[in-house]
């Protein structure tokens, strides 16, 4: 709900105004007089919003923030006014909608403003809704004066407003015809940066498999920037809470691989009984190599593929380990089909033959991972040299499935309003002793990049009541450090 029909901005308020801008003159006058600059720090306009930045966006009527009511993270959570603060709840992201509109992005929950129900009455509610890209949820910034802005809904033409002009803690925001009152007005004050951990990783990385083994995080990626995906060695990064890497430098040169020396793509790992298993591409065909330390180096456990080059019928490449709750190993592998199968105990052979079970619009990069008794697919759909490179997911009561896709596919792909692009080939990894996860991907480098010159990213995943994935958002900034 919001401000009362026919309402006018009162003289006090104008002449409030009036003597504030007075002073400001005065104020910059003796400046000028003095020989002196005077600095204050200036708003956004319309005209200068920093889509990889984030703003809070303050009353002029109230001097409080829009935000959302008690931190909330779910659909429907009610926007309203606080005091500034450093809650993430009250920091906005403009997300471009094309044609001057945007979407403001909570930076606490991913979520966007969005008029209820999509009306266009006077007093509408305003809420925080799961990002369609609806005209409901982008409004145009429009310059007002002394660096204030109205934010005008696409769908309903209205504007932003404090209900009732209200100065107090927890007033509500709505939506009104525009009636240029001081609680429609709206100053965009940009956040002082956090760090920025995306990309997670420095320089050219991709297909990133993150695990936690020995107390530590690792990633082992594919080594990017080389033309058609020419790598020839293996490495692998290490970090305590996510966020901070060391890098281990080579782990596995093909150079020491007797029966490939070329296109290193796509490393997996497991854990087993003091050795560390390392599955890998290699001239399209998957060995297996192993070390008693995740830092390697790694060793050919074979002296020949564990599977050759089009033995299954399709291109046999990014293997996917699973060790399931028994101890069972689990390797699926395979690009424009799925396959799997299961693991002897000695982890160097099958102990059934690999079963097809390609889900719908599967590409490649199988990762599969288990919650609550739910077998997860995570695969790719699409090119890796396009933009629209994505991830889907499939689910299945048994490892072996069948593996049926999921309503939300897919729930990671591009963000062309900041740039991110490309964005596939994950892996996830739970926090231990926590219903707490975390994807890594990669993605287009930024600025520039393209399916041979890619990043390693890493964002939150959560997960809806029913089990299905919510919808992942990549983003510029990346996590905080994960603590234990």
């Amino acid at each position: 709900m919001t401000g009362f029909p026919g309402r006018v901005v009162s003289r006090r308020r104008r002449d409030t105004a009036s003597r504030a801008t007075g002073w400001w003159r005065l104020l910059v006058a003796v400046a000028m007089a003095l020989g002196t600059a005077v600095v204050l720090p200036r708003p956004a306009d319309a005209a200068t919003i920093d889509t990889t930045a984030y703003y809070q966006v303050v009353s002029r009527s109230s001097g409080k923030a829009l935000a959302v009511q008690d931190g909330s993270t779910a659909d429907q959570a009610q926007i309203v006014q606080y005091t500034t603060g450093a809650a993430t709840s009250q920091q906005w992201q403009f997300v471009d909608s094309g044609g001057g509109y945007y979407r403001l992005r909570a930076r606490h929950s991913g979520k966007v403003v969005d008029v209820a129900a999509r009306s266009t009455a006077d007093g509408a509610k305003v809420v925080q809704y799961t990002d369609n890209n609806g005209a409901n949820q982008q409004f145009k910034p429009v310059d007002t004066d002394s660096g204030y802005l109205k934010l005008v809904n696409r769908n309903s033409g209205k504007v932003l407003d404090v209900y009732g002009r209200s100065t107090a803690e927890g007033a509500v925001i709505s939506q009104y015809t525009d009636n240029n009152g001081a609680n429609q007005q709206w100053r965009l004050v940009r956040v002082d940066a956090a760090p920025a951990h995306n990309p997670a990783l420095p320089g050219y990385n991709a297909d990133p498999q993150v695990r936690y083994l020995a107390g530590q995080y690792w990633i082992y990626p594919t080594s990017d920037g080389y033309a058609d995906w020419g790598s020839t060695k293996f490495t692998a990064y290490s970090s305590p809470d996510l966020v901070n890497w060391t890098d281990h430098g080579v782990v596995l040169d093909l150079a020491n691989v007797s029966w490939c020396h070329a296109r290193a793509w796509a490393p997996t790992i497991a854990y087993r009984d003091g050795t560390y298993w390392l599955y890998f591409s290699a001239c399209q065909q998957i060995g297996v190599a192993r070390s008693t330390s995740p830092s390697g180096p790694f060793t050919d456990a074979l002296g020949r593929p564990l599977v050759s080059t089009g033995q299954y019928g399709e291109q046999e490449i990014d293997p996917d380990v699973f060790v399931d709750d028994d101890g069972t190993a689990y390797l699926y592998f395979g690009s424009g089909n799925a396959e799997v199968a299961r693991l002897s105990a000695s982890m160097t052979a099958f102990a059934t033959a690999p079963a097809r079970i390609t889900p719908a619009s599967f590409r490649e990069a199988s990762n599969v991972f288990k919650r609550n008794g739910t077998y997860y697919l995570m695969y790719s759909e699409n090119d890796t040299r396009s933009e629209d490179y994505r991830v889907d997911y499939a689910t299945s009561a048994s490892p072996l499935g069948p593996f049926t896709k999921a309503a939300g596919s897919p729930v990671l792909s591009k963000d062309t309003g900041a740039g991110i692009l490309g964005t596939g080939h994950s892996s996830v990894v739970k926090v231990p002793g926590r219903d707490e996860w975390y994807i890594a991907y990669h993605r287009f480098r930024i600025p520039g990049g393209d399916g041979t010159h890619r990043e390693v990213c890493i964002d939150t995943m959560t997960f809806a009541s029913d089990g299905s994935i919510n919808r992942i958002r990549p983003t510029l900034t990346g996590i905080a450090p994960v603590t234990p």
